[in-house]
């Protein structure tokens, strides 16, 4: 049995969603250092790297009675997405376009990039918190639940959030915060891009093999 969870959760698939999910958190738990126009940029290159990577693993069999705690506090939540909000100002509300459990009505929903990129935040944090612990009993049921939260909830946010973000960046609109956006050559060779580059490197030798 528990050579058979090893092999679940210590997959390559498994290890890749890992890699991805924590750089993620990273990224958030150090937004208070990053202007907004970097934030938004990582968010844009990291979202559907997230995405591709949840959407590949298997959903195993739970082994346990009871569900896995959390571990992501109330402040911790507060904490981040006041940052992320703080950072974004008049570029945190969006307009929702799908919301879950509403189809039947078609009028507009206001939405929030930084409540929605810490609602993505809490799942997978509470997902690595587990999974660091290194019982494979827990990791294998933290692997399950964070799948099932992928399907019903942060999945759908996640493309949900990634379009608004696209929409700051790209849809030529000026943009008038003072110092937050006014970094755009420093992006190509910033820090915060050397988790992106070092992972398509790896990706990419991947695909040679």
């Amino acid at each position: 049995m528990e050579e058979e969870l090893n092999q679940i959760v210590y997959s390559k698939n498994v290890l890749e969603f890992v890699t991805v999910g924590n750089e993620y958190c990273n990224q958030l738990e150090n937004a208070q250092d990053m202007s907004a126009k970097e934030i938004f940029t990582v968010v844009v290159r990291i979202l559907p790297l997230l995405y591709i990577k949840a959407v590949v693993l298997q959903k195993p069999e739970f082994v346990l009675e009871e569900s896995i705690e959390k571990t992501v506090k109330e402040e911790d939540y507060i904490r981040i997405q006041h940052t992320l909000l703080n950072k974004f100002g008049q570029y945190d509300d969006f307009l929702e376009v799908f919301v879950p459990n509403n189809e039947q009505d078609h009028g507009d929903v206001a939405s929030s990039i930084s409540e929605n990129l810490t609602d993505i935040y809490q799942d997978v944090k509470d997902f690595l918190f587990a999974y660091r612990i290194g019982v494979s009993e827990i990791m294998n049921d933290a692997l399950g639940e964070v799948i099932n939260s992928f399907e019903l909830y942060w999945g759908q946010k996640l493309v949900n959030v990634l379009r608004a973000c696209h929409h700051v960046l790209y849809s030529g609109n000026p943009i008038t915060e003072d110092d937050d956006f006014n970094n755009d050559e420093e992006m190509g060779s910033g820090k915060s891009n050397n988790w992106f580059n070092k992972f398509q490197d790896q990706w990419n030798e991947g695909e040679d093999n």
